[in-house]
């Protein structure tokens, strides 16, 4: 058992989430006023999508999304979704919900990313224990590349086969977004230029279309993705937005602070709720 896991173990059993709330985390509404789990889960509950923005590495993030989703789905039905798998793997992620195929063969035959097992194996398990549907809803990692190195534009040489794991083409595109914007004023032009937000949105606008495609009136899809991408409501939000702006979405985000007895100033607005955890945190690689 890795150092996290049996940490979040002893973590787990020795005290409830309010307790935990009160040592390792704290939840926060936008405006940084202190909420309680309960309320939130009443008004996340409300929601058609929700976006739970995670630290990638963080156990308390991995934690909360689980938790999160199992308060929900005994309220609603549910559809989950995640940034970690892509849309060319749906059908291996389908056999696997579905009995089929076994981890391993799961494991052999999709792009499972390195922190699977301790990560999000949990979230998937569940969701085959209860026989929720689970959407691999990101681009193929191959096709952000290219857009990395081409621009959009190199889209247009796919295959029909190959599009049909990507949005639909022409992908609309805002450079002023923040999400984006600050990605391009963060990087020298040595990596990537303009087309490294572009590779960003691509990821989006594809998470954004697999969600709509597969989203039902009256559940809640949650989808599991790295904070940027819907921190301000923007990212994968944002183009839900263009295509379909009577959904109403909510978003979670993850932040990590010296002093988790406050909100900063900087993380307000973030999103609807603020996961703040103690930067101390152990992290899961």
């Amino acid at each position: 058992m890795t150092k996290t896991y049996l940490f979040l173990l002893l973590f787990i059993t020795s005290s409830s989430l309010i307790n935990a709330q009160d040592r390792a985390f704290k939840l926060y509404n936008a405006k940084g006023k202190e909420a309680k789990y309960d309320k939130i889960i009443e008004q996340l509950s409300e929601t058609d999508i929700l976006f739970i923005g995670e630290y990638h590495n963080n156990p308390i993030s991995h934690w909360l999304e689980l938790e999160i989703t199992k308060s929900i789905s005994s309220k609603k039905q549910v559809v989950l979704g995640a940034e970690m798998f892509e849309r060319d793997n749906q059908q291996q992620l389908n056999a696997y919900l579905h009995d089929s195929i076994d981890y391993k063969t799961l494991d052999s035959t999709a792009r499972l990313w390195q922190n699977y097992k301790t990560d999000y194996a949990p979230l998937v398990d569940f969701a085959k224990q209860e026989k929720i549907p689970f959407i691999a809803t990101n681009i193929p990692r191959r096709y952000a590349k290219q857009v990395y190195k081409g621009g959009f534009e190199i889209l247009d040489s796919l295959t029909l086969e190959e599009k049909k794991y990507i949005a639909p083409l022409p992908i609309p595109y805002d450079s002023t977004l923040k999400c984006y914007a600050d990605m391009l004023n963060m990087m020298p032009t040595s990596h990537g230029g303009n087309n490294l937000p572009k590779a960003q949105a691509i990821k989006d606008a594809t998470m954004a279309y697999s969600i709509l495609e597969n989203y039902k009136e009256g559940t809640t899809f949650i989808h599991y993705n790295g904070a940027y991408h819907s921190n301000y409501h923007q990212g994968i939000c944002w183009y839900i937005k263009q295509t379909n702006p009577s959904l109403k979405t909510m978003t979670i985000a993850t932040v990590s602070q010296a002093d988790i007895n406050k909100l900063e100033k900087d993380n307000h607005q973030l999103a609807d709720y603020i996961i703040v955890v103690d930067e101390d945190m152990t992290t899961t690689y």
